[in-house]
């Protein structure tokens, strides 16, 4: 019976493979050019059989490694990430490496301070947001410190502290002029605290793990404050002030809005104070409306949740004609191109919209929709509006004034008014026309999803055999399913395109695709046997699924198919291109093995090996495809 392996042993059974199944290539990538260049230091193992070193970045980081039963390494490192990271990646190829050239890995001493960091169960529990991070024992050690002391002990602690920390200091003053009502100096110093951490743009440079994220905890912190001693009005003026500073300091950065979520996060306390504030029911419906017109990076989402909740229609009467009045003097586009303005004037009249309706002036909303739809092209809301009402004629003709309107400056538009109208002959069950539509569409925008469209609506009036050949012929060809000889549906009457002469035809991809999704392999390859062998990799045909399409079919040609996709991404000589290539030859090294082709199959990898010698990357990248262990690669 074979001797059981230590855990340790179980790290000289990795491979390249195993690790890119672990963190995934462009981790390992990282991992290895950090080990590379010498930044694992101090590397020992542990009577458990984990690995723990020292591994520089931007800040020395310990780590420590161990052999899960799954047969993959698991990291805990105390960098950004944590968990199965880089540095994870480079101390094991440092041990690896040390073991295949036959160092010997020192053990781990009883008092090795990575230990105690990493395993420090405070630390492991700790979030990310925990800046300011206490343990609990820590916070037990100091609730037992101040129990022994008198009170005029407590208070000499405090003015020694205050002296020593400023923001202590300031802390206890703003609690005291809180308390004595004296808050008009503590809003005019807020206010400048706003405007003072709104100055420096927020960003962030993730490669590096290097960054600026402004913080707004302390603010927020004395909002709540504010709002809990009951200064309402006092909280929604410092609000005010930072919505604007914070719009500017979110347009400035760049942190993939990590700066508008930390102003975003003091919007509730707003809220709260809003509702409770001294303003009048409209002015508070009025202030949340505004906020969220102006709001150009989310940060005003809760208002709109305001907006959302019960308030009485008075108010909802006066906030409508306030918007109402708002549109007629509002300056409109003159033309369709001026996107901005119009999409501003459209959030204005959609809450005019909502305030109608909720003060019960329901009759006002299409003839309020009527009128804009020719001022900011809105047709579709205008249309929408018609059908829920049923009033589907007044639809129709409202989409064919706004398809002739849009069709050529705002295509977008026309396109949903089309998917509008096709709706309207859904709902009239009127298959026929449905068909038609749908075969206008599939004509527009080929696709596969186009197709199976067409054809769940000619299957209902019994004509798909014919209208699907019409439509592949149209891919073939080039001439319109409706101008072929006995085409069974009447044309949908609704801006027919004229024929596209830039598209080239065959439409071999859609052709492909096609088949693919109709599990047709042999027209598969008959459309892909089409594409000139130069072209192969620019046309817009996922290759890959070509040779799955085809792999029972053809297996020899789908093999064939993934070995050509692997070695034009070999000869881009980029390791990322290898780990893609991986992918396409293990695919192709399964079907040859079903085929009992091993020795096939070891031959062409053998004659990769000897082709690409001098790429010690892609190498070790075949050998991990095999399940070779790194050690034995590097022996």
């Amino acid at each position: 019976m074979p001797e059981e392996k230590t855990p340790l042993d179980r790290f000289t059974d990795l491979s390249w493979d195993d690790l890119n199944h672990w963190v995934g290539s462009k981790i390992v990538s990282s991992g290895r050019n950090y080990q590379q260049q010498g930044r694992v230091t101090e590397l020992v193992t542990t009577n458990e059989g984990a690995l723990i070193a020292w591994v520089n970045g931007n800040e020395r980081y310990a780590t420590r490694v161990i052999m899960n039963s799954d047969g993959l390494p698991e990291s805990l490192c105390t960098c950004l990430y944590e968990l199965d990271c880089k540095h994870g990646v480079a101390a094991v190829l440092e041990y690896l490496e040390m073991i295949g050239n036959g160092h010997h890995v020192p053990k781990a001493k009883d008092d090795d301070l990575r230990v105690v960091i990493i395993e420090e169960d405070d630390w492991n529990n700790r979030s990310e947001d925990d800046h300011g991070f206490l343990s609990e024992h820590l916070i037990k050690d100091v609730e037992i410190f101040l129990k022994g002391k008198t009170t005029t002990q407590l208070q000499e602690l405090i003015l020694e502290l205050s002296q020593k920390y400023p923001e202590i200091a300031q802390d206890l003053s703003d609690r005291r002029k809180i308390l004595t009502g004296d808050i008009d100096y503590l809003v005019v110093r807020l206010k400048k605290e706003i405007r003072k951490v709104g100055e420096e743009p927020g960003w962030q440079s993730y490669w590096q793990e290097e960054g600026y994220t402004p913080d707004y905890s302390g603010i927020r912190t004395k909002l709540e404050t504010l709002l809990s001693a009951g200064y309402f009005d006092a909280v929604l003026s410092l609000g005010q002030e930072l919505i604007e500073v914070g719009t500017h300091q979110i347009e400035q950065s760049h942190d993939d809005g990590e700066t508008a979520l930390e102003i975003e996060s003091c919007m509730p306390v707003v809220v709260r104070a809003l509702e409770r504030s001294s303003l009048k029911t409209a002015d508070k419906l009025v202030w949340a409306v505004d906020a969220v017109l102006k709001d150009q990076f989310d940060i005003c989402e809760v208002f709109g949740d305001f907006l959302y909740r019960k308030h009485p229609k008075a108010a909802w009467n006066t906030l409508a004609d306030r918007l109402l009045v708002q549109l007629k003097t509002t300056i409109s586009a003159k033309d369709v191109d001026n996107f901005i303005r119009n999409f501003e004037r459209d959030q204005v009249s959609n809450w005019t919209i909502h305030a109608l309706e909720r003060a019960g002036r329901k009759e006002e909303v299409i003839p309020l929709c009527e009128s804009e739809a020719k001022i900011t092209c809105s047709y579709n809301r205008l249309v929408k509006e018609l059908m829920t009402a049923g009033r589907h004629s007044e639809a129709e003709a409202w989409i064919a004034e706004g398809i002739t309107e849009t069709k050529d400056k705002l295509p977008g538009i026309a396109t949903r008014l089309r998917e509008k109208l096709l709706k309207i002959r859904t709902l009239e069950k009127d298959w026929s026309s449905v068909a038609a539509m749908l075969v206008n569409i599939f004509v527009q925008s080929p696709s596969c999803k186009t197709f199976s469209d067409c054809r769940h609506a000619a299957l209902k009036i019994g004509l798909w055999e014919k209208v699907s050949q019409n439509l592949l012929a149209y891919l073939e060809c080039g001439m319109l399913p409706w101008q072929q000889k006995k085409w069974p549906l009447n044309q949908s009457n609704l801006d027919l395109p004229s024929d596209n002469r830039s598209r080239q035809f065959p439409m071999l991809a859609d052709l492909i695709d096609i088949a693919i999704m109709e599990k047709k392999p042999d027209q598969v390859i008959r459309w892909y046997n089409q594409i000139p062998e130069e072209q192969i990799g620019w046309y817009a045909v996922d290759d890959d699924a070509v040779a799955a399409a085809v792999e029972t079919y053809d297996p020899e040609r789908a093999v064939a198919i993934w070995q050509t996709k692997a070695e034009r991404l070999i000869d881009q000589v980029r390791p990322s291109a290898y780990q893609e290539a991986v992918k396409y030859l293990r695919k192709a090294g399964v079907v040859m093995a079903q085929e009992q082709k091993k020795d096939e199959w070891e031959r062409y990898l053998n004659k990769l090996r000897t082709k690409h010698i001098r790429k010690r990357r892609l190498i070790e990248i075949i050998s991990g495809l095999e399940g070779r262990p790194i050690v034995k690669n590097r022996q």
